[in-house]
Formats: C-alpha cells, structure tokens, sequence
C-alpha cells in the first residue's frame, strides 16, 4: 500500500510540475486580463476537486445512513476534508482574480454567495463531527452531508440561472470550446493534476482515519479487559 502511494504521489508531483509550467510559463497571457488571468489554472480545478470531495461525502454519507458502515462515515469525513481544503483555495484565489478584474475583492454574486455557503456547509459539519458527541452525531453529520451537497449543483448552475458578474463555465459545456488551444491545454494538463492530488490526499487522510479508529478501538478494549 505505501509503494502504491509513494507511486502515486511521484506522479501527481509530475502532474502539477507540468501544470504549472504550462499555467506560468507555456500558456500565452490572455489578452484581455493579462497575468492575472493565469490564476484560472488553480482557481477552476480547486473548485472541480473541492465538488468532487463533497460528492465522495455525499455518496459515502448515503451508504453510512443504509448501512452503518464505519468505512463509509471514514470516508465521509475525509472527502469532506478535503472538499474544504479546495473550496478554500477557491475562495481565496477567486477575490485575488476579481480584484484586478472587476476594481473589488468581493460581491455579494449569486455565484459568490452560493460557494461561500457551501464551504459554511461543510465547515458546519467538520465542526460537527469534531465536537459534537454520543451515538448520534454520526447519523446527524451524514444528514448534513446529504442535504449540504444540494448546494453544489446550485453553485454550478447558479450562472446559468441568474445574471452574475462571474464567468461562464469552463467545464462540461462551458467556455471550454472557445478557448485558444493552448490555453485549453493548459487548463486540461492542470484539471488532471489537481484532480489526483485530490486522490492522493484523500487517500491519505482515509488511511489516517481508519487508523486512528483502529487504535481507539485497540485502547476501548484494552480498559475493558484491564
């Protein structure tokens, strides 16, 4: 398992060293924004990575809530993590684009605002799971999970819907056909590599948790028999 990790990881470092030679260096300066604009290799596939930990969280918490799998609520917890992870980056790096772009760091933007719920969301139920206690709050975490992710299409959609300041999208049938080939590629090359660092740290954090729930299980039995 560590040599399939080690792998893994020596290939996502690749990854994101060729993205982001494509994103700062190969990549031509987009005519109209200038160099800000190359934050779009990180901005867009943190949010792609942070959409796809909230479905692993959202997908995990069903099976936990049908079956009581412990599996399952690791994993949930864990794709969660890693969803906030990226929603952040993408909170972040959106007001250092807007900014030179629109002359503000932050509006109150439909998709603004529905993004930075959905990190509330998930936020909520890390703080949830971190300090709420007894046999229920795995249970109440996995309804939070599965309502929280019905923000997500709402945040996707919410362009397409309303009028907003922000950007068309770039993916399943957004701008991506109308961008310049270069561009286009680098934005692919960057979509793959964050996309498996997403993989690979998810696939760390969920060995961590199936640990950690090991050893208390290891020390619950230990005082039982002591």
């Amino acid at each position: 398992m560590k040599n399939r990790i080690a792998l893994f990881g020596l290939l996502t470092a690749v990854l994101l060293g060729y993205g982001m030679y494509q994103a700062l260096v190969a990549a031509p300066t987009e005519r109209t924004m200038g160099e800000v604009q190359r934050i779009f290799y990180i901005h867009v596939p943190s949010a792609w990575v942070a959409f796809l930990g909230f479905f692993g969280n959202f997908v995990a918490s069903i099976v936990y809530l049908k079956n009581r799998s412990q599996k399952a609520d690791a994993f949930a917890v864990s794709a969660a993590e890693v969803g906030v992870i990226f929603c952040t980056v993408n909170l972040v790096t959106g007001p250092i684009w807007a900014k030179p772009v629109w002359g503000i760091w932050w509006t109150w933007d439909v998709r603004l605002t529905t993004t930075l719920v959905l990190w509330l969301i998930y936020i909520s139920y890390l703080v949830l799971r971190r300090f709420a206690a007894g046999g229920q709050m795995q249970v109440v975490a996995a309804v939070l999970g599965v309502f929280g992710f019905v923000d997500v299409p709402l945040v996707y959609l919410s362009i397409r819907f309303f009028r907003t300041q922000h950007p068309q999208p770039v993916i399943a049938g957004g701008q991506g056909s109308g961008l310049a080939p270069p561009i286009l590629y680098a934005f692919l090359v960057n979509l793959v590599a964050f996309t498996a660092y997403g993989i690979l740290v998810l696939w760390i954090r969920y060995g961590m948790e199936r640990l950690r729930r090991d050893l208390e299980d290891q020390q619950a039995l230990r005082a039982v028999a002591g």
